[in-house]
């Protein structure tokens, strides 16, 4: 490795996890479209502006990105849980199961069977707020080419997947949305992983894939007359019920590309 001249404390020039990561996502312009696309969907949220920020599988930053033009345009502190969700999606997804930030939110509640999860892996504080706050979210943001580490258990964080040339899913890192409601995050994440073509998800626990479950009620199914309890991968409810079918129609609009789904 050759260090960066761009002067950034230990900072490294892109290796080739963060090359590839970046032309999958055509660079830091295609990531900046296609998340403006998805956030003027309609998310379930409260339409703000947000973050984005994409790791390559060894959890470096190659990528971070916002909507708005000024800093304070969008929730300054959803910057560094952008990377956070990124961090954490690639972290706890493998080859063969995909686990979203918001599949983690169940398991990490006390009692959980993930419990105390999100307070593994901390975020590097030097990292998250070295450097000008001016070049925040643009291609020279100080978090480029370091590793952020953090775990995050609410939604906005997908893994990415391209094809091997076996025609099976290859993870080759990560996105974290942040800067509205959990739910919207997740939203917004899923529509710019659609958009960017890099959503051939292999098996998860969401249905499909690394899909937020809202299943946290116990609920009369009327199908069956069986009583279905949570999957213990569940997230709540953000801004009303109207999540749930939002959520919903957003995943009929952009399916999963995965043959294995």
């Amino acid at each position: 490795m050759v260090v960066s001249a761009l002067g950034f404390s230990g900072a490294l020039l892109a290796d080739d996890d963060c090359a590839d990561v970046m032309d999958a996502i055509n660079g830091h312009s295609g990531l900046t479209t296609a998340l403006v696309n998805a956030r003027d969907e309609g998310n379930g949220g409260f339409n703000l502006h947000m973050w984005a920020t994409v790791v390559a599988t060894d959890g470096t930053v190659c990528a971070v990105t916002k909507t708005g033009e000024g800093l304070n345009d969008q929730w300054l502190g959803s910057r560094v849980i952008s990377a956070q969700k990124a961090n954490t999606a690639n972290a706890f997804s493998l080859p063969g199961l995909a686990l979203s930030t918001a599949n983690l939110w169940a398991p990490t509640q006390p009692g959980g069977s993930l419990f105390g999860l999100q307070f593994s892996n901390p975020v590097d504080t030097e990292v998250a707020y070295a450097g000008e706050s001016s070049e925040f979210g643009t291609d020279t943001d100080p978090m480029m080419y370091e590793r952020i580490g953090g775990v995050n258990v609410f939604g906005g964080g997908l893994a990415l997947y391209t094809l091997d040339d076996g025609e099976e899913p290859k993870l080759i890192g990560a996105i974290g949305v942040s800067g509205d409601s959990s739910c919207a995050d997740h939203n917004i994440a899923w529509r710019v992983r659609d958009a960017l073509e890099l959503d051939y998800v292999p098996a998860g626990v969401g249905s499909p894939g690394d899909n937020i479950i809202f299943d946290l009620d116990v609920v009369d199914n009327d199908t069956t007359d069986e009583i279905e309890g949570p999957s213990g991968f569940g997230h709540p409810v953000c801004t009303g019920a109207e999540n749930i079918t939002i959520n919903a129609g957003m995943v009929a609009e952009n399916p999963i590309s995965s043959p294995n789904l």
